[in-house]
């Protein structure tokens, strides 16, 4: 059992929140934040597919350990890959760090919810974590469309939900409520829970109460070394770095840049709002501030940010553009001291 000094940590209540990509479970995190006890500590677990992190920088630009809450990123693709290394590393530390009252966590949207809920209910962390409610994020419109449907990693996020929220209602066409819940009773889940809502817009009570969603998984002995760090590479001396990943028909190419380099915002704004892609997530510091961008099929949005290390960028498309990278350089204005 995990412990912090002479306090054990036990029986945190956990909830996974997942669904595709760009269906919107960073925001619906950023609004459960919002509603946080101010006597109670949260910490969220975010996990990326892409090897440059950005989540993390979103929603730490937003919300601080001061404000009780806690996060912790694992880029680089399924944290469950690995013998599941990183999430057994990222996790143990997330919870000697925050000692919460509830811990959150994003998989990515390429990720394999059900690898995840089986390392939660390892022997390891059954008396540390208690599985709360699971909520599963779809956006209806993408029943259309077979990349989503014949995905197993969609169907999987469906098959462990005990809450579905149909995400961006707001958006809905004739048909794709009635088109949802159809999908949901053809995967066998009638008994989950079906709801809608617009901008992630959740309320807390959802996460309460047990998961009915149980494995039989085999004993594990995680990862005991707390000290192991999953570090990311410097950035060379030129100011910026590179990194691409590859996986389920999609491919994802990101950078960072050091904090010397201050982007214009407006000749940034432009580049981002041509881009043509499953999603980006992006935090830069510009000649204005701090900025963050999310981009969807839907819409490229912009948020102001308190403050953050780095500029990164992460792409997650099924053609990379090779211009991608000169294009971003273009939009550097001037480099700080």
């Amino acid at each position: 059992m995990v412990q912090i000094s002479d306090k054990k940590i036990v029986g945190v209540p956990t909830n996974i929140i997942t669904g595709f990509l760009g269906v919107g479970k960073t925001s619906a995190i950023l609004h459960l934040l919002k509603q946080k006890p101010d006597n109670e500590r949260w910490a969220v677990l975010v996990n990326e597919f892409g090897e440059i992190g950005v989540d993390g920088s979103l929603l730490q630009g937003q919300y601080t350990e001061e404000k009780g809450i806690f996060i912790r990123e694992v880029p680089g693709g399924c944290m469950c890959c690995t013998a599941g290394l990183p999430m057994q590393i990222a996790l143990s530390q997330l919870l000697f760090r925050a000692k919460p009252d509830r811990l959150l966590i994003e998989p990515t949207g390429l990720g394999h919810p059900v690898e995840v809920l089986k390392t939660l209910l390892e022997e390891y962390y059954r008396d540390v974590l208690s599985v709360h409610k699971i909520l599963t994020l779809v956006d209806a419109r993408k029943l259309s469309d077979k990349r989503y449907t014949e995905n197993s990693t969609f169907n999987q996020q469906i098959a462990i939900a005990d809450i579905v929220v149909g995400n961006k209602q707001d958006l809905y066409g004739p048909g794709d409520v009635a088109k949802l819940e159809s999908y949901i009773m053809e995967q066998g889940k009638s008994r989950a829970k079906l709801l809608f809502t617009e901008q992630g817009v959740l309320e807390p009570g959802l996460l309460l109460g047990e998961t009915s969603a149980t494995f039989h998984v085999d004993h594990v002995h995680p990862n005991e070394d707390l000290n192991v760090e999953l570090s990311e590479p410097p950035i060379p001396e030129c100011g910026y770095i590179r990194a691409v990943n590859s996986g389920e028909g999609f491919e994802s190419i990101g950078w960072r840049f050091n904090a010397t380099k201050i982007f214009d915002r407006n000749r940034l704004f432009a580049f981002l709002s041509g881009l043509s892609v499953e999603r980006m997530k992006a935090v830069f510091i510009t000649e204005q501030g701090v900025s963050g961008y999310n981009l969807t099929s839907d819409a490229l949005t912009e948020m102001e940010l308190d403050d953050c290390l780095e500029s990164r960028i992460d792409i997650i498309t099924t053609t990379v553009d090779e211009m991608w990278e000169e294009n971003l350089l273009s939009c550097i204005s001037a480099v700080g001291p």
